[in-house]
């Protein structure tokens, strides 16, 4: 990307950062109401292992918008981003993360999680959408109404973008994902992330950790199978049956 940003652009950045230091309140405010709701909701707790949330630190929030300016700069575009659009055009500000353990539970999470949505008027203005490379992954979000994207990054994860009723509108992410792919997640973001490892081996490992993470879901996919079906044939089998009528 450009090394470079004008004075003017600079500035326009500080005072971003300077708007969302000031109105932190906001951003906390909102996402304590969405975690509330989520954590009230018995149905949705019984799926999910950990809830995990943050509001952005200003030093990150100041590197993304340093790299929003320079990927406009370098398309020719204006760095339009202003204190009374940055709640709604940084959509991460907020953010929530819901562990799960096996990837079929994602179908009732995402029922559950429309419906808090819907019940607390959040309006949905992103997804849900599944980030994922793996084609068999692929395959099953989109029978579950869950539209995807590729990810050649090896990131896997399931999202949704709300907004709060107030009067000044503020947005939260919220990202859906096993264990497992945490694991992943949790590496890539410390080692790659915002900038990316410069080292091939470091680059491949990681890749080769996105694999091994795709693996053990697998392996646990399979495990809470089994258990279904032992499950369903015992009792299937303690049924009584019927009598068979007489000839």
């Amino acid at each position: 990307m450009g090394s470079y940003l004008s004075a003017s652009t600079k500035k326009q950045i500080d005072d971003l950062v300077k708007y969302f230091v000031d109105n932190h309140s906001l951003v906390d405010g909102f996402l304590e109401q969405v975690l509330v709701h989520l954590r009230q909701s018995k149905s949705l707790q019984h799926l999910i292992h950990t809830t995990r949330s943050r509001t952005k630190e200003p030093s990150h929030l100041r590197e993304k918008l340093e790299r929003k300016a320079k990927a406009a700069k370098i398309s020719g575009q204006q760095f339009s981003i202003t204190p009374e659009t940055l709640f709604t055009t940084v959509t991460d500000l907020a953010g929530i993360r819901l562990l799960h353990l096996h990837t079929s539970q994602i179908s009732d999470i995402n029922k559950e999680i429309r419906s808090i949505f819907e019940e607390q008027k959040f309006p949905l203005l992103e997804g849900p959408f599944a980030r994922t490379w793996d084609d068999e992954y692929r395959e099953f979000f989109e029978t579950i109404g869950v539209t995807t994207q590729k990810s050649p990054t090896m990131y896997t994860s399931v999202h949704y973008v709300i907004a709060s009723g107030s009067r000044t509108t503020i947005t939260c992410e919220i990202q859906v994902r096993t264990l497992m792919e945490e694991v992943w997640g949790e590496v890539d973001h410390t080692i790659n992330y915002p900038t990316p490892a410069t080292s091939v081996a470091c680059r491949e490992q990681i890749r080769a950790l996105a694999r091994a993470t795709s693996s053990a879901t697998r392996l646990v996919d399979s495990i809470f199978a089994t258990v279904k079906d032992i499950s369903e044939h015992a009792e299937a089998a303690a049924k009584p049956k019927k009598a068979k009528p007489r000839k």
